[in-house]
């Protein structure tokens, strides 16, 4: 899965310090923790853009509620995918690296440590869906209104409309003006 190693390739990795068989942190105010989950958070929420294009673009032909609810499902199974395959890569060279001698230096694989990141894809991509088809839903209803004077029947322009109104030109008395009362 790209996204895993993406996360990988710009996520920093914590150092450690083995003593007696088990990694220290090396410095407690390293930040990286918070980063990793930062990074996972930017990368999966990226995908999610895209999921959510790609599925306002499919969803005219399947379906815009069976398209929603498969994009997000899928997206956070994807999301899932990517923070186990990021956390298994260099997990083997850690486990050796601990077996090493004390005072040994070494880069832990990632972990998510707040886990609500990996609902940064599926949501992602459920916003932008959604949004991308309020505005379709908005452009569509622009559309379809009517002009003012417009009852929906005719079509704008018929000679019984002016102005917004309807206008009997056979109730107006010969005459007379309308208005005044007048001969």
């Amino acid at each position: 899965m790209p996204i895993g190693f993406l996360w990988v390739a710009l996520a920093p990795r914590t150092a450690y310090q083995v003593s007696g068989g088990k990694a220290l942190l090396a410095d407690p105010e390293a930040q990286t923790m918070i980063a990793a989950d930062g990074w996972f958070a930017v990368v999966t929420a990226a995908a999610g853009l895209l999921c959510g294009v790609a599925a306002y673009l499919l969803a005219g032909r399947l379906g815009e509620f069976g398209m929603l609810v498969g994009t997000a499902v899928g997206a956070g199974a994807a999301a899932v995918v990517a923070w186990r395959l990021g956390h298994l890569i260099g997990l083997s060279a850690y486990h050796h690296a601990l077996r090493g001698g004390d005072g040994t230096l070494v880069r832990a694989p990632l972990a998510l440590h707040a886990l609500g990141v990996v609902l940064a894809w599926p949501l992602t991509a459920a916003v932008v869906f959604g949004l991308l088809e309020a505005l379709d839903v908005a452009g569509r209803e622009s559309r379809r209104r009517l002009a003012a004077g417009d009852p929906g029947r005719g079509g704008a322009g018929q000679p019984d409309q002016v102005g917004g109104g309807q206008f009997d030109l056979e109730a107006t008395p010969t005459g007379r003006d309308v208005d005044r009362r007048e001969p």
